[in-house]
């Protein structure tokens, strides 16, 4: 019934990602209300491990010596590090500007096409990465270039984030075309899950057990696992094998706005420096997805 194959299907793909990914960074800080950043991320993903396990058993066959290390270079870039990376950001930032700068992963996903895999950028995604790179400076710096001191370091491990991103979105595209995006997902999981798990039993999950808010924040990450990680996953993984890398990461055009609206309700506040970065960082982007156009005979 869903053929992400047609052009109604893929659009409803990128709403449906965006409206869930969107709310993830929400989710995120409500599970570090009574989690650390650590156990946020660790439970997040042996969660979405333990979902998918019946599914990435069935699918073992399918690993080989040509596909693992990318499955395993997606299941570190793609999730692995960037969950650490996000939770312990946001102990410091707001989950509406972890939003606003996960919308660089285009930018990253076309640098990384061209350096790791040759696919060369037209002029106009190589404005836009120049642009997107400016709005991102605004909010990294706080608007002010004067001094490297006050540069956001938190925020950079968004950015961070998001390079990882761009690197795997190019895996699944140019290295995993034969594996749908259930396979895909199932076995990332299969190779990340364990040590996820390892490293969850390895905190201090009594001290958690004592916060009042215990129960809302692992019921918080266990709907970020379901949604955030598993389904969309899903959703995204396919999308790349049937338009392409750059089309299925610039879901993040339409992340931010959902992001901020999330957290407005949430009760983020939202200033003039945020929402000029944003339209920036859009424009960016934009620019950044267009393909040469074929000249014409």
């Amino acid at each position: 019934m869903f053929d992400l194959s047609k052009k109604r299907w893929q659009w409803t793909a990128m709403l449906f990602m965006a409206f869930v990914w969107g709310a993830s960074f929400i989710l995120m800080k409500r599970g570090l209300d009574a989690l650390s950043y650590v156990q946020v991320a660790a439970l997040r993903i042996f969660v979405s491990f333990l979902i998918l396990l019946p599914i990435s058993i069935k699918n073992l066959k399918l690993l080989n010596h040509q596909n693992f290390w990318p499955l395993l270079g997606c299941g570190l870039l793609g999730n692995f590090f960037p969950a650490f990376l996000f939770t312990l950001s946001e102990t410091q930032i707001s989950s509406s500007l972890a939003g606003i700068l996960n919308g660089l992963t285009p930018f990253f996903t076309v640098i990384a096409g061209l350096l790791l895999f040759k696919h060369r950028p037209n002029a106009f995604q190589s404005i836009g990465v120049l642009i997107g790179f400016v709005g991102a400076s605004i909010l990294i710096t706080n608007g002010n270039f004067s001094s490297f001191g006050h540069v956001n370091l938190y925020a950079l491990l968004v950015v961070l984030a998001t390079m990882m991103y761009g690197i795997n979105s190019n895996i699944i595209r140019f290295k995993l075309s034969g594996l749908t995006g259930v396979q895909i997902t199932s076995l990332i999981f299969f190779l990340i899950g364990i040590p996820a798990g390892i490293i969850l039993i390895s905190t201090d999950i009594g001290a958690a057990m004592q916060h009042p808010a215990f129960a809302t924040s692992i019921l918080a990450t266990i709907v970020l696992a379901t949604f955030g990680s598993v389904i969309t996953l899903f959703v995204f993984n396919n999308l790349i094998h049937h338009t392409s890398a750059i089309f299925a990461s610039s879901v993040t055009y339409i992340i931010p706005f959902f992001a901020l609206l999330w957290g407005i309700l949430d009760g983020d506040h939202i200033g003039a420096l945020q929402i000029v970065s944003l339209v920036i960082i859009l424009i960016g982007v934009y620019l950044s997805s267009l393909r040469r156009k074929p000249k014409l005979l």
